[in-house]
């Protein structure tokens, strides 16, 4: 029975400090950021230009798309009125530094000429 004792307060010590480390990055952890964009398109020729260019730019910046169209089934309010997209980003910081970028800058303009748009940022959860 003396010769159990180690074994079960070592497994004990590794379930507790187990607990704390996954504790300790839950902390830690930085929820991701997602880019929302509910868009009407008005010149879909010119629009293809923009995402052409826009694409290189999320990928540069670590985006991934994750709606982009698709079908839109309304379950409550006003329906949007064009396409969705939705990309994720590390965190709100990158999603930011992705917006205010020159890159993204220099394309936007692209999507102005082509759409009609409300663009916005949400944190997600960790």
């Amino acid at each position: 029975m003396l010769t159990k004792r180690p074994v079960i307060a070592l497994a004990a010590t590794a379930l507790l400090i187990g607990g704390i480390c996954t504790l300790v990055h839950a902390a830690m952890a930085v929820p991701k950021a997602y880019v929302i964009a509910e868009i009407t398109v008005t010149d879909a020729e010119a629009y293809k230009g923009y995402i052409a260019a826009v694409s290189l730019v999320v990928a540069r910046f670590g985006g991934q798309y994750r709606v982009r169209g698709g079908q839109t089934v309304p379950l409550e309010g006003e329906p949007p009125s064009g396409r969705i997209v939705v990309i994720e980003f590390e965190s709100m910081a990158v999603a930011r530094t992705f917006e205010n970028s020159a890159e993204y800058a220099a394309v936007a303009p692209l999507r102005h000429r082509a759409a009609t748009s409300r663009v916005f940022l949400v944190e997600g959860a960790i």
